[in-house]
């Protein structure tokens, strides 16, 4: 242990307290930026344009959380990894690992960007375009496409740089690009008239300055001395740190599987209500942006400690790891109910911010947010306990538990209420995933909890070279 601590790193001798302000916050915020990237194009494509350009943009939404899947995939795994490596003082094997994944990242973004641009009607008929959408969809997608290879970076590397004990720079990049996209867009909507097509082009931009900013971090890491010879891909060394990033990975392409059947849902069911296809399409796509928003500040607190727990978890600092674990679920469920709270209440008022539209459209769009969301309150359950999975080197129950909420229960309930109780049902599938998911996340941290620190030191060694090897 005892060299990294003996070494003085915070990770390992800071009150956890005091950590997680410094790790957290910036995560959230970091988070939560990444969030009102779509929620700005929202914001202003509603009040541009209309809510056809609002369906449009959950159209293409998909894609864009297939392609953060695989910045997170390759960026949280890396990071846990380093973090791991660090926790038992090899600072070698650790940044062997971050240079292996800035290289894959970047060539994963460029051939994300051909494949997509390449298929996008395809796509767009796949995740919900209808007749009266797809043209906004086309014109907003063809341009989102061309900044994936910005993209990925931005969502890849901002854990690494978190991991190396810099969570301010990974805020500031964010918000970097979520600054240039907020000046962009009422500039190029408004003044420009260019539609959606101005609303991508401003995030594009953003993205662009984000990655480079993150890109001149690399070559400013405090724990970790980036050599050329590390930028060549190994397949051992990608082997070791991809399967720590299968949790974040599955909660994203999950999302994408949830939105793909939800948008076929809404028009499906829609079209047979007196809503019609388009009301549902773009009522929950805002809907499901809000949530994410707010919940990004409860998996900002989760992705904040992560670097608390791998650390002292390599560094068989157990009291530290439990302790941190229970107070990063405390202070998830309590904003996530404040958030609760505030759906409930104010739901006319966050959908105004989005554009002003018919009575029917409110209506459904009302339903949307005291239904969907009044289950919110127990996702920062599942959303901290798999990072506390991940974080320790245990991928296999952090990834079950990241499928449970949208994958295990979401899409079959979807597919069950809506066929039962119509457009209206499918509003109830959100609630029950969340609820029983958060439920299992802490029936099963309570079953293995002892088996997690379980052993005296000998134990405790074995296990970190276990976590060493992640064979």
């Amino acid at each position: 242990m005892e060299r990294a601590v003996r070494e003085g790193n915070p990770l390992g001798t800071e009150r956890v307290e005091k950590l997680m302000i410094r790790y957290a916050i910036p995560s959230i915020i970091s988070i939560v930026v990444n969030s009102l990237y779509n929620m700005v194009d929202q914001i202003f494509i509603g009040q541009g344009v209309g809510y056809l350009g609002n369906a449009a943009t959950n159209v293409i939404l998909p894609l864009s959380t297939l392609l953060i899947a695989l910045g997170l995939l390759i960026g949280d795994g890396a990071a846990s990894y380093m973090s791991l490596c660090l926790g038992m003082g090899d600072s070698k094997t650790a940044a062997h690992g971050v240079g292996n994944a800035v290289t894959l990242t970047i060539g994963t973004g460029i051939v994300m960007a051909v494949l997509f641009g390449a298929f996008l009607p395809e796509f767009c008929g796949l995740f919900g375009a209808t007749e009266s959408s797809m043209s906004y969809a086309l014109d907003y997608g063809y341009i989102i496409v061309l900044g994936f290879p910005f993209a990925i970076i931005d969502s890849a590397l901002g854990s690494i740089i978190r991991a190396d004990g810099q969570p301010k720079a990974s805020m500031a990049g964010l918000l970097i690009g979520c600054v240039t996209n907020i000046i962009c867009d009422p500039l190029f909507i408004f003044v420009f008239h260019w539609g959606v097509r101005g609303a991508a082009l401003a995030t594009i931009l953003g993205q662009a300055l984000n990655a480079v900013y993150f890109i001149l971090c690399l070559f400013r890491f405090k724990s970790i001395k980036l050599k050329k010879s590390y930028f060549t891909l190994e397949t051992e060394i990608i082997r070791k740190f991809l399967p720590l990033g299968l949790s974040s990975f599955f909660t994203q392409v999950a999302a994408v599987l949830v939105i793909a059947v939800m948008n076929n849902v809404l028009v499906s069911y829609g079209a047979q209500s007196k809503y019609g296809a388009d009301i549902p399409l773009a009522a929950l796509g805002i809907t499901m942006k809000v949530s994410n928003l707010i919940t990004g500040v409860s998996l900002g607190i989760a992705t904040g400690i992560q670097p608390i727990l791998g650390y002292n978890y390599g560094s068989r600092q157990y009291d530290r790891v439990k302790y941190t674990y229970k107070l990063a679920l405390l202070s998830a469920t309590v904003i996530l109910a404040i958030a609760f709270v505030i759906f409930q209440v104010f739901p006319e008022q966050i959908i105004s911010i989005f554009g002003q539209e018919s009575d029917l459209y409110m209506e459904f769009a009302v339903k949307c947010f005291r239904i969907y969301l009044c289950g919110c309150f127990m996702i920062g359950a599942g959303g901290v306990t798999g990072i506390l999975f991940q974080a320790i080197g245990k991928p296999v129950p952090a990834a079950l538990l990241s499928l449970s909420r949208q994958i295990i229960f979401l899409i079959p309930a979807l597919l069950i209420f809506s066929y039962l109780f119509g457009v209206e049902g499918a509003l109830w599938a959100g609630p029950f995933s969340d609820i029983l998911s958060g439920v299992i996340s802490l029936i099963v941290v309570v079953a293995c909890w002892n088996k997690i620190f379980a052993g005296g030191k000998e134990d405790a060694y074995s296990s970190s070279k276990t976590a060493h090897s992640f064979g």
